[in-house]
């Protein structure tokens, strides 16, 4: 099979097609990194987390060397959770048809090479965590048992997307204990908000694969709410407003974070307007928004930060 037939469904125009080696391009697509997006929602988290301990202690800016190892950590365990999701899943996402084409799925990457791969990328994850505090690697480490139960959730409940939210959203622990050394309550506040927005995101995400999913048992948010979505969606991201905002408040958050949570808010809102379930394009447009919408937040984060600390 060719690196370009070997192309995933839903991933068009990416530097993996256009570039990479071919012999690479399996095990790039299988990391994920032909779809970014996944990444960066995982890396937003601690970019939030990251700001939200520079405003609580009157720093100017969030600790650059942190956030450069978030991003790194982000990309590299993103791609492990993916390449250990799709081992999980070898026998049901030939029955999909967006995932039909997953190099392992499709053939292109064999099990033994997956689970090779896998292990690599997460020593690379490890020397990335090893990086920060003694505390903080061990929270980073508790996340595993959540990142290794993740893929059979969907098997066993219709609310697998509070599973994706307790592993997606462990970087808004990580970066307070990166700050601290120790956990606050700002930063479980921060936790659940962002596990509201997960459950929210990708229930929308969720409805591209609504009737294969129905067809072969797999259960989501999706199915559960079907045309209650829009309703559910309002529930969830205004818990995620509410909870971030208050997170950032008990933080020491001022006029600036506030402006920057209302206009969270209003992309939030925004998204479910514009939401039709019915269509798998509309569903992957808005959840890849929300990458822009986490970035609003913590650019207002920081920005907080800055102007309290110059006053």
């Amino acid at each position: 099979m060719s690196g370009t037939s070997g192309r995933v469904a839903d991933s068009v125009g990416n530097f993996v097609d256009r570039v990479a080696p071919a012999s690479l391009r399996p095990y790039l697509r299988l990391s994920r990194f032909d779809r970014p997006i996944g990444a960066w929602l995982l890396l937003i988290p601690c970019w939030w987390s990251a700001a939200l301990a520079a405003v609580h202690a009157g720093a100017v800016l969030p600790n650059i060397w942190h956030l450069a190892l978030f991003f790194a950590g982000a990309f590299v365990m993103r791609g492990a959770g993916c390449t250990w999701n799709d081992i999980v899943d070898r026998d049901i996402d030939p029955l999909v048809e967006r995932t039909r084409s997953r190099p392992i799925a499709s053939g292109q990457v064999s099990l033994k090479q997956a689970l090779a791969y896998a292990i690599a990328q997460s020593l690379l994850g490890f020397l990335v965590l090893i990086q920060f505090n003694a505390f903080t690697v061990w929270v980073g480490i508790a996340s595993l048992a959540i990142v290794a139960l993740y893929p059979f959730m969907k098997r066993v409940t219709y609310w697998p997307q509070i599973f994706l939210g307790l592993a997606f959203s462990w970087g808004a622990l990580m970066g307070w204990a990166g700050a601290f050394g120790r956990l606050d309550p700002a930063a479980f506040l921060l936790y659940a908000g962002s596990i509201a927005w997960v459950i929210g995101y990708d229930t929308i995400y969720a409805h591209q694969d609504r009737e294969d999913d129905a067809l072969i048992g797999v259960k989501s948010t999706a199915l559960l709410f079907q045309e209650r979505t829009k309703p559910m969606l309002v529930l969830f991201f205004g818990l995620a407003v509410a909870l971030i905002g208050a997170a950032g408040f008990v933080a020491g958050g001022g006029f600036v974070f506030a402006l920057g949570l209302a206009a969270f808010a209003a992309h939030l809102a925004w998204q479910v307007s514009a939401l039709d379930t019915r269509d798998p394009i509309n569903c992957l447009r808005l959840f890849r928004s929300n990458r822009d919408a986490g970035l609003i937040l913590f650019a207002a984060i920081v920005a907080d930060a800055a102007i309290r600390a110059l006053a």
